[in-house]
C-alpha cells in the first residue's frame, strides 16, 4: 500500500497527562459504585420502608427486569451469590459486566489509550430482547425460580 504507514494504524496516540491524572475518572466512578453498594449493603432492602417499592410490581404484580435488583446487590456486598443470582440473575450478570469493562477502561487509561465501546444496533436488540424474555419468562407459572 502507497502512503499508508502501517504502523499509524496499529498505534494510538498516548493521552496527554501523567497516568494519576488519567486515571482520576475511572476511580471516582468505582469510589461512587462502592458508595452505592456499600449503602445497600448496610440498608437491607428486604427490610420494608427503606426503599420505594416498584411501581410496576405495586400496580399490576408484574415483575420487571429490575424487580429484585438492589436485594441481588445486598446479597453480593455479603457474599450470598446463590441467594444474589435468586432474587435477579441479569443484574448480576450485568454487575459482572460492568466490572470486567471497568477493568478494561483501567487498562487503557493507564496506557493513554482511549477506550471506546461501539455497541451496534444489533448488541442493543439482543439485549433488548434478552431482557423481554428474562421478563416474560420470570413472570410465567415455570418461571417462579427468577422470581426476587
Amino acid at each position: 500500500m502507497r502512503g499508508v504507514n502501517a504502523d499509524s494504524r496499529s498505534v494510538t496516540p498516548s493521552t496527554p497527562g501523567s497516568v494519576a491524572g488519567r486515571l482520576a475518572v475511572p476511580a471516582g466512578m468505582l469510589a461512587a459504585t462502592a458508595a452505592a453498594f456499600a449503602y445497600v449493603g448496610a440498608v437491607d432492602p428486604n427490610e420494608p420502608g427503606h426503599y420505594p417499592a416498584c411501581p410496576l410490581l405495586q400496580y399490576t404484580g408484574v415483575f420487571c427486569p429490575g424487580c429484585g435488583g438492589l436485594r441481588s446487590a445486598h446479597a453480593v456486598v455479603h457474599g450470598d451469590f446463590a441467594a444474589a443470582l435468586q432474587a435477579n440473575a441479569v443484574a448480576v450478570v450485568g454487575y459482572a459486566v460492568l466490572a470486567v469493562v471497568w477493568t478494561v477502561w483501567v487498562v487503557h487509561a493507564a496506557r493513554g489509550r482511549p477506550m471506546r465501546v461501539e455497541l451496534r444496533s444489533g448488541h442493543l436488540w439482543a439485549l433488548g430482547t434478552l431482557l423481554l424474555v428474562f421478563t416474560v419468562v420470570r413472570n410465567l407459572p415455570f418461571g417462579g425460580w427468577l422470581h426476587p
